[in-house]
């Protein structure tokens, strides 16, 4: 799919790291908070997959969450600036999305979720990063700029869609595309079938046995990242586990796409895409040749994989 220039920006917008920093800081801490209180309600999926936020045409949502016979959702609102709380009784509240302290938030949500009759206590401490500050002690990270909040949205609307184009290709398990609070990415994985060794662990605030469980099978994951601190560069990912030999010396697309042997995986970094005359080609070319490295080099059984549309279907099959 081309896109016109001056069409670029409003679907695939620049969105450097230095930018808005402060704010991903603060909103990472805040998406923490909305992403625990779906982990404490919500029955245990495979692979962390009942903690994980969702994409929406105006934000991010936890999905329906149980609560006793109730149900209720948390979603985020980049357009109107709102993280917005509606309860299957109809019953439905909105705290403004503005410039607050992590602490503030905390307790806003957590008076709001009163008010609807839905207490519930988390874990009050950030997972996944380094020095972490409990929620209701964090007073350094307030910071929130709406138009940067919005581009970030924006980003993972397009990579969403065409995460899902590319997931639609394979038959066998795979997730959801779906946005990890936790490491603050948007994700899909692939498996493979088969058993996987045990992790090392080792992820900064994260139990080893989480970290073992989420990669206890084969995989091939895919994903979007816009940077931290340490690494201030939006970034498209992919990666396997158990990374099968070779992995790292396979010819990857497109050309801007290359192999980070700290990280372990292959990146292209996001302003390669949004600057393409086809973001979705370039974008979809990284995703199958970095899966066709590790599903060929792991010896996957690809023939069984392959997802085979039904003739009314356009779409046509990918190896």
């Amino acid at each position: 799919m081309k896109i016109a220039d001056d069409k670029r920006d409003e679907f695939w917008p620049a969105l450097p790291f230095s930018e808005w920093k402060d704010t991903a800081a603060t909103l990472h801490m805040w998406m923490q908070i909305v992403g625990k209180i779906r982990l404490t309600l919500s029955p245990w999926i495979n692979h962390s997959w009942h903690v994980t936020l969702y994409v929406t045409p105006r934000g991010l949502t936890t999905s329906p969450i149980p609560y006793g016979l109730c149900t209720f959702e948390i979603a985020f609102d980049f357009i109107d600036r709102q993280l917005r709380i509606e309860k299957s009784d109809g019953a439905r509240r909105a705290i403004e999305l503005k410039p607050r302290s992590v602490a503030d938030f905390y307790c806003a949500v957590m008076r709001t979720l009163s008010d609807l009759k839905l207490p519930v206590s988390i874990n009050m401490m950030p997972n996944e990063i380094e020095n972490p500050i409990a929620f209701d002690r964090d007073q350094g990270h307030r910071s929130y700029d709406r138009e940067y909040a919005k581009r970030f949205w924006r980003v993972l609307l397009q990579s969403d869609r065409v995460f899902k184009m590319f997931r639609s290709r394979f038959c066998g398990k795979c997730s959801p595309v779906h946005f990890f609070w936790g490491s603050f990415d948007l994700a899909v994985t692939r498996f493979s079938g088969r058993p996987a060794p045990p992790h090392p662990g080792g992820v900064p605030h994260l139990p080893d046995a989480i970290t073992r469980e989420a990669y206890s099978q084969e995989v091939s994951s895919l994903g979007f990242w816009p940077g931290n601190a340490a690494a201030p560069v939006p970034i498209f990912y992919s990666y396997a586990y158990p990374e099968p030999p070779g992995f790292a010396e396979a010819r990857i697309q497109p050309e801007a796409a290359s192999y980070h042997a700290k990280m372990r995986e292959f990146i292209l970094p996001y302003d390669a895409v949004r600057t393409a005359e086809s973001p979705d080609d370039m974008l979809l070319s990284f995703a199958q040749s970095t899966y066709d490295a590790a599903s060929q080099l792991g010896k996957w059984d690809r023939a069984a994989l392959v997802e085979v549309k039904p003739s009314l279907h356009s779409a046509q099959p990918h190896l």
